[in-house]
Order: structure tokens, then C-alpha cells, then sequence
């Protein structure tokens, strides 16, 4: 049934987008360092069920040292930018800066992996950035500050973060792309956690539970997706999320969605779209880098659906 990959893949953001507010809502009260520092603790076993079922051989010792180096600073530096942009933003206008990922991964495939990339899509990733900054123009009560920033800082890095995983994705064993940047994650924040640890009562430590079993759930709705449609259909489902985020934030955080961010998602959504056709009409002679990307990054048990995707199809 073709419908049944859209259908996955919105219940997978519906969950994502639950998985944030949780984020907006603990962050009103704790540093970003302390919520992921335990996300990704609770994270640990869940992606270690999964990666009992990897049946390759080899060790943990990374085939390109250098470029999963490189991933793993991106990862942690995305993750806690995004979770600081929730934390301190409306839920829709972060969004609305991390829908700007498809827009870089075009660029940042350009150099890295020596995609061509045309007139059509330079000129769509240009009017999205036009979108992004429509976003973030002056209004009145609101500047420009360290929240937006950290919201354009994640995508940027997750773009990075994800085309090195195009780079290297075939050689790495999925354990070594996964487990690298928790243990990152797990190292760093709990170095910083001295330095801002709040008292947690038990209610909020089940909500730092939930968020990362949300992130886990929400990968397998993804992986389901994608085994169930066609990439082209459902990798835009993932702007369904600024329909939660406007539902989530007016409804928990009494915020509206002013004009400015209804007119740069509007621009940066159309962007993404074209870009995803024009890659789908590319086919075999484009590295179609944003329609591979299929892990939405950023979350507390993130994992790399397309590799887990790959390995399936090989085994069918």
C-alpha cells in the first residue's frame, strides 16, 4: 500500500515533535548540557538492543578515523545547538531554521562528495536562504539572539554531519556511526554537568525517559517509512512538523506564529521541495544528498535510518 511510507513517516515526526516540546519544556528550567547528558543515558540501552542485531565483522576502530572524528564534533555541537534553540525559541520558528538543512546539504555535497549541482537547485537553496533570513529579520520585540544562532548553528553542523555519512556510510559499520557521538554526547555533557547541575525530581527525569524513547520510536516509524514508500514522498513529511510545533506552542507555551516565520517557512519549505524533485528527476547521475539523508539528527537516541535501511536490503 504506497500511502502506508507517508503515514509512518508522519506519525514519526508527530513523535519528534512531541519529542522537542518535552525539550522546550524541560529546558525552561535546566541547561541544555544536563538534559542531554541523561537523554543520552536513558538512550543507551534501547540503541544497544538494536545494535545486538548487527551481524558484521570487524571492531569498533573507525575505517576513516579523520572524517568520523570530524562527524562526531558535528553531531554533539548540532544536538546541543538544537536543543538550546528549542529551549530559548518558539517551536515553530526553530523549525523553521532547521528546515534550512536540505538547503546546505546541497551545498556542503558540492565540495565533500563532488555532487554537480545545477542552476535549478542553486537557485532554490538561494531562495531559501532568502527565507531564513525573512525569518530572522528585525520585528518588534524580538532581535536577533544566541537562540537563532544556535538554530542556524544546528543546521549547518547537522548538514555537515550528515554528508560525511554519505561519504563514508558504505565503509563504517553502523555501531561505530552510532555509538561514536553518544559516547561524545555522554563524555562532554557530563564533563559541563558540574558546572550546572540542577536537582531533578522524578517526574522530570521520566520526561527526560520519554524523550528518549520518543527519539528511538521515531526512528523505527522512519525506517518503516522509507521501506514502505517512495524517498521522494516521504522525506517531505518532515516539514509536517511546523503544524505540531504551532498546535504544541499555542496550546503549552501560549506562543502564536508571527507573519515573518509563516513567510520564511512557507519560501524554505517550497525550497526543500524543489530541491527534493529535482534530485528525484536526477536519478542515477546525482548523489541526490538529500533524499539519502533520512535521519532527522538532533535527538537524544539518534541513529542513522538509511544505514540500518542498506543493511536490510542487502539482507533481502
Amino acid at each position: 500500500m504506497p500511502f502506508l511510507g507517508p503515514l509512518y513517516a508522519l506519525a514519526g515526526f508527530a513523535l519528534f515533535a512531541t519529542h522537542d516540546a518535552i525539550i522546550k519544556y524541560l529546558g525552561g528550567t535546566y541547561s541544555p548540557f544536563q538534559i542531554i547528558f541523561f537523554a543520552t543515558l536513558f538512550s543507551f540501552p534501547l540503541v544497544s538492543f538494536m545494535l545486538m542485531r548487527d551481524a558484521t565483522q570487524g571492531n569498533l576502530r573507525p575505517v576513516h578515523p579523520w572524517w568520523t572524528t570530524l562527524r562526531t564534533i558535528c553531531a554533539v555541537i548540532a544536538q546541543f545547538s538544537a536543543f538550546y534553540a528549542f529551549s530559548v525559541l518558539p517551536l515553530a520558528q526553530t523549525y523553521v531554521l532547521l528546515f534550512a538543512t536540505p538547503l546546505l546539504i546541497t551545498l556542503i555535497a558540492i565540495p565533500i562528495l563532488g555532487e554537480k549541482v545545477g542552476i535549478h537547485r542553486l537557485g532554490a537553496v538561494v531562495v531559501g536562504l532568502v527565507g531564513v533570513l525573512v525569518v530572522l529579520q528585525p520585528r518588534s520585540g524580538a532581535e536577533f539572539s544566541i537562540g537563532h544562532l544556535a538554530g542556524i548553528s544546528s543546521a549547518v553542523f547537522n548538514s555537515l554531519a550528515s554528508v560525511i555519512v554519505r561519504k563514508i556510510g558504505r565503509d563504517e559499520r553502523p555501531v561505530v556511526l552510532m555509538l561514536y557521538p553518544m559516547a561524545a554526547n555522554f563524555i562532554v555533557m557530563g564533563a559541563l554537568l558540574a558546572l550546572v547541575y540542577v536537582p531533578m525530581p522524578v517526574t522530570h527525569l521520566g520526561g527526560l525517559a520519554v524523550i528518549s524513547a520518543l527519539g528511538f520510536t521515531a526512528g523505527l516509524f522512519m525506517i518503516a517509512g522509507y521501506k514502505n514508500g517512495d524517498a521522494a514522498i516521504v522525506a517531505p513529511m518532515q516539514y509536517s512538523q511546523i503544524i505540531w510545533a504551532s498546535l504544541f506552542g499555542y496550546i503549552f507555551f501560549a506562543e502564536s506564529v508571527d507573519r515573518p516565520t509563516l513567510i520564511g517557512a512557507g519560501i524554505i519549505i517550497l525550497s526543500g521541495l524543489y530541491i527534493v524533485f529535482r534530485e528525484t528527476r536526477r536519478g542515477p547521475d546525482s548523489q541526490t544528498p538529500v533524499l539519502r539523508t533520512r535521519s532527522r539528527g538532533a535527538t537524544a537516541a539518534s541513529f542513522r535510518i538509511s544505514l540500518f535501511l542498506r543493511r536490510a536490503k542487502a539482507r533481502g
